[in-house]
């Protein structure tokens, strides 16, 4: 059974792992009008789950991302102090650093709204989006497409909050960042009345160039992968979103100079924010099934099924692996569903780890495969 056939009802969909930084909208107990998780949901035997265990001490927070060291976290969680509409009952995120054991939790910016973020390969420096220097501009709605914070800008800063340096500097949105293993590149998307592509730059926000030159298409969730050129994302189609539920995601890699596009997945399911593994080979997506419940799969680039990783009703996703393979972390829906809380799976028996790398493999088309000819990096 492919996921193609097991994706079915409505949802609206998060187009990257940005947009979770809004997911909290579930703590009225309503169906989250970005991601589709909702409170209520069918029951699911977890019994068939690899090790999985919460992070203690962390208020509701999304899309963390490891360190080198495999052990601090850099995330999004609910602060009071963020910037909110007039009227909002919701907090908005904040970024923080803390670790795997819950013992270190500290914020790292205090105003404005705050998105993805990634650690510099050295460990001595981050990377973060934020609103905090054009709270002046229409606070806007990182789940909805039509409605992106134009004010979102990219900022570096020590592992403290120290040092803020900010890269970007423009009234367009800018968001979903990672930086290349060597630490020479950061790619993100940048969105231009209305349309977003994936860009590159360096470190200190010099030398920025456009990777992909999208119509229709909106490329998302860009992240190197370990040869340091090559970049994994997803896309989807504006014609789509709003019309086919859910909105099918392809899974594609480019060159960061623009070259050998590459589509990965053939089918019209949701590969929704494809983190690559350091094997090189699998890497990690959120799909849907039974109308809402979101949950997490292994992909393979060099084909076959996806393993399917996550067993529970409510929401699962939001994902990255720690640098060695051996663990994802990944945001899930409390006891009530009504938050998102980090958790951290066990995937050491899965043997994912750096030291399987063997260059990235060529993907084989399937029989019946949907190949994408319209799909335009170049202008």
């Amino acid at each position: 059974m492919t996921i193609s056939r097991t994706i079915s009802g409505s949802v609206i969909f998060l187009a990257s792992l940005l947009f979770a930084t809004t997911s909290w909208t579930q703590a009225d107990g309503q169906v989250d009008a970005v991601s589709g998780a909702s409170p209520a949901g069918p029951v699911v035997d977890n019994s068939k789950e690899l090790p999985v265990r919460k992070i203690p001490n962390i208020p509701p927070a999304a899309e963390a991302y490891y360190a080198p060291d495999d052990f601090h976290l850099i995330a999004q969680v609910r602060d009071p102090d963020a910037h909110r509409p007039e009227g909002s009952k919701n907090y908005g995120p904040l970024t923080y650093i803390f670790t795997e054991d819950g013992r270190t939790f500290r914020r790292i910016n205090n105003r404005g709204q705050d998105a993805c973020s990634w650690w510099f390969p050295d460990q001595k420096r981050v990377l973060w989006t934020s609103t905090r220097d054009r709270m002046d501009m229409p606070i806007g709605d990182w789940s909805k497409p039509e409605n992106y914070p134009q004010g979102a800008e990219l900022y570096t800063s020590d592992p403290y909050g120290n040092d803020v340096q900010r890269l970007t500097n423009n009234e367009w949105y800018e968001a979903e960042v990672s930086i290349s293993p060597d630490g020479k590149w950061i790619t993100f998307v940048r969105e231009v009345r209305g349309n977003v592509d994936i860009w590159r730059m360096r470190p200190d926000g010099s030398d920025q160039q456009q990777v992909t030159f999208t119509d229709d298409w909106q490329p998302g969730a860009p992240i190197y992968m370990r040869d340091n050129e090559t970049i994994m994302f997803q896309a989807w189609r504006r014609s789509e979103y709003g019309k086919v539920n859910p909105t099918p995601m392809t899974v594609f890699t480019i060159k960061h100079d623009g070259s050998n596009l590459t589509q990965r997945t053939f089918d019209r399911g949701m590969y929704w924010g494809p983190a690559p593994i350091a094997d090189g080979r699998h890497y990690l997506f959120t799909t849907i099934l039974d109308g809402n419940n979101h949950e997490l799969f292994l992909g393979d680039l060099a084909g076959g099924e996806p393993l399917r990783l996550t067993y529970r009703a409510g929401f699962d996703g939001m994902k990255s692996i720690s640098n060695d393979g051996s663990k994802m972390v990944f945001s899930r829906t409390g006891a009530e569903g009504k938050e998102l809380y980090a958790h951290v799976m066990d995937l050491s028996s899965l043997n994912l780890g750096p030291q399987n790398y063997k260059g990235i493999p060529a993907t084989p088309v399937p029989e019946n495969a949907i190949l994408i000819t319209d799909f335009t990096v170049k202008r």
